[in-house]
């Protein structure tokens, strides 16, 4: 088997270290350079021909953020961003992600404690960014605000219920943007990402859609229009009470190696809404919210996954599909007009091309 071959850059010499340790106990993962700063990555890519590139962002001279866009211009790689768990780390790792960086892995706090964790994350990322499929980006920067409209009063007609996690910071801006302010389902996500990354990315999502985005709080209420974000290291579950529909925050343990879980959503979206649920799993790494999105088809409710195009990463909707459990398999493209069709807006999907699962 061809090995993966990942250039590692970093101006700690302990991290340039520390990480080809951390990889080559893969024997799948060759490590074929370091590199101190961004300077030195043009040269090395063309040099070494890395099927991936680890990147620090905190980096003196030329930074990761400048670093990242010249690999994108000159020498597309699939590209994993090393962060800090900081606010400003959690900001500059958004803007890595919106020039195109396959995904992001946060410095531990305590090395020596969360090493072998941090291991398993970035070996499992390496692997699955040697297989990607690089997608042109999406998030050009941050468009003018758009206008939103004032809280509806009105019950959503739907609940949707979306997992994704590899590539879905910039596939879901792209489906969000296209969505109207009048939208009338009610949307809850669970992005697979750290506690304080999802504050900035909910923030990020409600600067340029139109939709009103928020990270979400246990008693948060479901409100059409309203994009609801799962916190990092929390569960999330939808409820129905008398006075309205809520969303409650928990700690339960991970639930398929996750917390947030896809599937503790989905579940509870089955559970609580029953056929006026919809279920939406999308671009990400391997099988959390399959099981999710099989117990909303089988109440009744709608089914969507991502087509295997339009995916960065085809774990989570393929292992959704390949079970049966998707009615419909839809490219990014034409996701928004899907979501208003289902929740009854708009006549049809009239772009792009939608087919049924198994069809």
């Amino acid at each position: 088997m061809k090995k993966v071959r990942v250039l590692v850059v970093d101006d700690s010499a302990l991290m340039r270290k520390l990480i080809p340790q951390m990889l080559v106990a893969d024997e799948s993962i060759d490590v074929v350079g370091t590199a101190m700063d961004g300077s030195f990555v043009l040269k090395k890519i063309e040099e070494l021909k890395p099927n991936v590139v680890t990147l620090d962002l905190e980096m003196p001279g030329m930074n990761g953020i400048d670093a990242l866009k010249e690999i994108m211009r000159r020498q597309p790689v699939p590209v994993i961003v090393f962060s800090s768990h900081s606010t400003e780390g959690a900001s500059v790792t958004m803007k890595a992600l919106g020039l195109g960086a396959f995904d992001f892995v946060t410095k531990p706090k305590d090395a020596s404690a969360h090493m072998a964790e941090t291991a398993r994350e970035l070996i499992a990322k390496v692997k699955a960014a040697a297989e990607c499929k690089l997608k042109p980006r999406m998030m050009t920067g941050k468009p003018p605000a758009p206008e939103k409209s004032p809280v509806s009063s009105a019950s959503p007609t739907k609940v949707i219920a979306i997992g994704v996690s590899t590539g879905g910071p910039q596939a879901l801006e792209y489906v969000l943007t296209q969505l109207p302010a009048d939208f009338p389902g009610a949307i809850t996500v669970v992005q697979h990402m750290p506690e304080g990354f999802t504050d900035m990315f909910a923030r990020r999502l409600d600067e340029v859609c139109p939709l009103r985005v928020k990270e979400a709080q246990s008693g948060d209420m479901l409100q059409a229009g309203r994009v609801l974000i799962c916190p990092g290291s929390r569960h999330m579950k939808v409820k129905r009470l008398p006075l309205g529909d809520i969303v409650v925050l928990c700690d339960e343990p991970r639930v398929n190696g996750h917390r947030p879980s896809a599937d503790v959503l989905l579940r509870s979206a089955a559970d609580e809404f029953k056929a006026n649920a919809v279920g939406v799993l999308m671009t990400g790494m391997g099988d959390d919210g399959a099981e999710g999105l099989g117990a909303i088809k089988k109440e009744g409710g709608m089914t969507i996954a991502q087509n295997e195009e339009s995916c960065v990463v085809y774990g989570m909707p393929k292992a959704a599909i390949e079970r049966g459990y998707a009615i419909r398999v839809v490219g990014l493209d034409i996701m928004a007009s899907t979501l208003q069709a289902v929740v009854g807006r708009g006549d049809a999907v009239s772009t792009g091309r939608a087919v049924r699962a198994g069809n």
